[in-house]
């Protein structure tokens, strides 16, 4: 007979289900959930691999349950009264209680066969042991045999669960039989949804199970029929298809997905995932998935025929993938690519997709280990925004050689010494190209303890261009080199607060000296350099732009501190305050094409402040000042509120001068003790108009949880508006029906984590 603490464990996995036509199925994990005092948590929902990127370990399949000993116990028996026969045979009477290891069996009327040696249960009976408790009209008891009980009604606390069947029968070759069976994990008394099946057979052996003709119920209406389901006993992948997805968009329109799972083996699988949308046909897509000891990596694809609204095949594919070699080698490669501009501007959920402008592709092989580092590149983009100038679009990069090494030395006297070199190949349709070559040595000495740190370092760069399809007598010869030095310092001060005060405050001064010679650089071309934004780390960078096309002359002075303020105990920062700016003792000549005349003595002044010195508050203020106009050039504040996980209030204002200016309100709240709401308002102060809103509402109850969200958004590159509708279904301990809301909610809601909201 199987045991039942193992008989425990299959039906709790196996009941937690749902399939489909031949082959459906959607798999699950047990746990243990709160005690059943409260509402019951939902137990994790596992379809496949999930529906995280991240892939298991190859070849780690599940093993089988080890065999209980319980039909080895001895078996003891008590009655009010019992009549014994000449052959063995025995009528009991009157609180009968068999045990065997930790099974228990009582009921009123029990007799013994002793040549069938088994116990006939006649009248209400109860069978329970650690974890599972059942109760009965009738039934029979082999202690070494199988088992079987009628009409039934079964609970598992631990869950909690439970469930009713009108038999349930124990086999001793590890099957177990439900006939007309239910199951929910809603509480007694509030069965809101539960699956029914005519039939399911459990092969603990086999490590599977089989149903027919099941179904579930929400609310006493049926939402989905399984003429068959196929599904595993335990953690492993099984094929068939998962639930469908159903949404809106005012695009698209009514739009619905129907996934399949296939396990094609423990190391890789495919989910394929049609998409039929009201106004356009139909999508295929896929998603297929490896991994080795040595390799990951994953394709998408999405295709759609002869769009109705566009007449013209639309397509999305991106593949990625990852190879750690011997020797500290890894090779990567991430490629992308759309059929057309307007691809993301008609499929995408929000803002987030309508503002891609490039889709970039691109293989590397790199080695890294103490002191070298070497990598081979090569990298392209599709331009998605075609109201870009040619002449403003990104190079491709084939191929790109970059060689890098750092070493230090030994003693009371540190010297660090290196070099940084690349040799790259840029390629455009139109315009100036060719191959830039660039190699930067340097030296330093480190001088330094907890306390402080001084770092005098000097270096040197020379950077060579040979150039196509430059303008006639117009030298394709170029080169440019210059030294450069460096003397960085900095002091760690810390005291303790005031007596009364548990905090203890730290002070870090920090002076950058860099001295640059001026050199011509009109002449050479801009193939990957740009300005970057100004922030504290930037005023203690060695050139103010980001590619070595440009190097900025310096002779200057970056001043900054940083103060910060921890709780001792806990050691939680309470708050962080930096300023900075650059003094500037030359002006600079440098300048990229277009780029605005830097004449002032001093650079914008950098501040941030954080502070979260209240226990659900916390602050968040950035702004870059030009002392000179006495104006913002750029500028942020946040303010939240996150009592815990499900409650979040944010306020936030963003700003750059003569680009944007916006403010933004969201939130997530409980109403009740059943009741949610979820709000997203982003507005452009400078145009007056609303860029992203979306709001939502959601009702859950012990067992069940249902989630209506309304978006409506701009596109961040054409102007044009968009309206979605998220609907999403979830049964606690079973599965969610409809399109999941909860990762576009954490996105868009600062500090909102869905996770486990049951109450």
């Amino acid at each position: 007979m199987i045991p039942p603490r193992r008989l425990v464990r299959l039906i709790a996995c196996a009941v937690l289900l749902v399939g489909s036509l031949p082959g459906w199925s959607v798999h699950f994990q047990c746990k243990q959930l709160d005690p059943p005092t409260r509402c019951p948590a939902p137990s994790a929902v596992r379809e496949a691999f999930s529906r995280s990127s991240a892939l298991p370990e190859a070849g780690l399949a599940p093993t089988p349950p080890a065999q209980s000993k319980a039909v080895d116990a001895a078996v003891e028996v008590s009655s009010d009264a019992a009549t014994l026969g000449i052959t063995g045979d025995a009528a009991l009477s009157g609180h009968v209680a068999i045990r065997q290891g930790e099974r228990t069996l009582s009921a009123e009327d029990v007799s013994y066969d002793s040549t069938a040696r088994e116990f006939s249960i006649r009248g209400l009976l109860r069978f329970a042991d650690s974890v599972l408790r059942v109760e009965g009209r009738s039934g029979r008891y082999d202690p070494t045999g199988g088992a079987a009980f009628d009409d039934t009604r079964f609970e598992l606390p631990e869950e909690p669960a439970r469930g009713a069947a009108d038999s349930l029968e124990l086999g001793v070759d590890g099957k177990v039989i439900l006939s007309k069976v239910w199951f929910t994990t809603c509480p007694e008394g509030s069965p809101d949804w539960r699956i029914r099946a005519s039939r399911i057979e459990l092969d603990a052996r086999a490590r599977r199970g089989t149903g027919r003709n099941a179904a579930i119920d929400f609310k006493g209406v049926p939402i989905l029929y399984l003429p068959y389901l196929s599904f595993p006993l335990g953690d492993q992948r099984k094929s068939g298809f998962l639930f469908p997805n159903v949404g809106y968009s005012s695009r698209g329109g009514a739009e619905i997905t129907l996934p399949y799972y296939l396990s094609l083996a423990p190391n890789y699988d495919l989910t394929l995932e049609p998409t039929v949308y009201g106004r356009r046909g139909l999508d295929f897509g896929m998603r297929f998935r490896y991994l080795t000891m040595r390799h990951r990596g994953e394709l998408r694809l999405n295709a759609l025929q002869s769009d109705s609204l566009s007449e013209t095949n639309r397509n999305w594919v991106r593949f990625r993938h990852r190879s750690e070699l011997s020797a500290n080698w890894r090779f990567d490669i991430d490629a992308q690519s759309v059929s057309d501009t307007e691809y993301f501007e008609d499929f995408a959920s929000g803002t987030e997709g309508t503002s891609i402008a490039f889709l970039r592709r691109s293989a590397r092989l790199a080695y890294r280990n103490e002191h070298w580092h070497l990598r081979a590149e090569a990298e392209q983009f599709q331009t998605i925004d075609r109201a870009l100038d040619v002449l403003d679009r990104p190079y491709a990069r084939l191929p790109r050689f970059q060689v890098s090494g750092d070493w230090i030395t030994n003693g009371p006297l540190a010297m660090r010494f290196g070099f940084d070199s690349e040799v790259v190949n840029f390629d455009r349709t139109v315009g100036v190209k060719g191959w830039r070559t660039d190699f930067a040595p340097w030296a330093g000495l480190d001088f330094g303890s907890p306390a402080y740190y001084l770092r005098p370092s000097t270096g040197w760069r020379y950077t060579r261009y040979d150039l196509d399809g430059v303008a006639a007598k117009t030298d394709d010869r170029l080169s440019r080199s210059l030294p450069y030095a460096v003397l960085d310092a900095g002091i760690r001060l810390e005291r303790n607060g005031i007596e009364s005060s548990r905090t203890r405050m730290i002070l870090e001064p920090r002076l950058l000296y860099l001295w640059t010679p001026y050199r011509d650089q009109y002449q050479l071309p801009v193939f990957d350099t740009a300005l970057s934004d100004l922030d504290f780390i930037q005023l203690f960078r060695i050139s103010r732009y980001v590619g070595p096309d440009r190097i900025a002359d310096a002779n200057h002075a970056s001043i900054g501190v940083t103060s910060r303020i921890f709780d001792r105990q806990s050691g939680r920062q309470l708050l962080s305050a930096t300023l900075g700016q650059i003094y500037r003792f030359e002006r600079p000549r440098v300048q990229l094409p277009g780029e605005l005349f830097v004449g002032e003595a001093r650079s914008d002044l950098v501040a941030q402040l954080g502070i979260s010195a209240w226990q659900s508050w916390n602050v968040s203020f950035g702004v870059q000042w030009d002392s000179t106009e006495k104006n913002q050039q750029r500028s942020h504040l946040r303010l939240q509120y996150r009592p815990d996980s499900d409650r979040a209030l944010n306020l936030a204002y963003r700003f750059q001068r003569d680009r944007f200016e916006q403010g933004e309100l969201s939130g997530a709240w409980p109403i009740g003790s059943r009741w949610n709401v979820y709000g997203r308002y982003v507005y452009d102060l400078k145009d007056r108009s609303k860029l992203d809103r979306f709001t939502g509402i959601e009702y859950k109850s012990c067992c069940w949880r249902l989630r209506l969200v309304g978006r409506r958004f701009v596109s961040s590159r054409t102007g044009e508006r968009d309206t979605g509708i998220y609907l999403q279904l979830e049964l606690n301990g079973l599965a969610s029906a409809g399109g999941s809301a909860d990762a576009f909610l954490e996105e868009a809601i600062r500090g909102y984590s869905a996770g486990d909201q049951s109450r």
